[in-house]
């Protein structure tokens, strides 16, 4: 039940994030705005450690595969994807194409047991699962 709460309530804070995000792009520029936005995740994350774990960040040099390493840059290229995403299609829409990307990507990962993830069969009612989401998707377009 926990985990079901913290997904709910990451969905709801990346749209949020989102909205401020394109909003400060707004008076600013991409870059200015996506250099804040990790600049201030990682003032967050240095005052989190240091009243938390404590845990070396020379465990970080033992990280494999090295590539598991670009999580930073990914979402660098993932916050400027959403400002440019919800500045073109405003954020209900947007963040719609992006759970269900997110979605198919994540299934495609399980199926194919990438990136060290435990493999999983194919599963007809998942695929159901987002044909339903993307039906949603054309629902919510629809206009009368």
């Amino acid at each position: 039940m926990v985990g079901i709460f913290i997904a709910l309530l990451s969905g709801a804070l990346m749209s949020v994030q989102g909205v401020f995000n394109t909003e400060v792009t707004k008076g600013t520029s991409m870059w200015v705005s996506n250099s804040w936005v990790q600049f201030s995740a990682l003032a967050v994350c240095l005052v989190a450690w240091f009243f938390t774990d404590r845990a070396s960040f020379a465990g970080i040099l033992e990280v494999q595969p090295k590539y598991m390493l670009l999580g930073g840059v990914i979402g660098a290229f993932i916050t400027y994807t959403v400002i440019k995403s919800m500045s073109a299609l405003g954020p209900a829409q947007s963040v719609m194409l992006i759970v269900v990307s997110q979605l198919l990507v994540a299934y495609l990962i399980e199926l194919f047991g990438m990136f060290g993830v435990d493999k999983q069969p194919f599963e007809w009612r998942k695929l159901i699962g987002m044909a339903v989401c993307a039906a949603g998707i054309i629902l919510f377009k629809w206009e009368s």
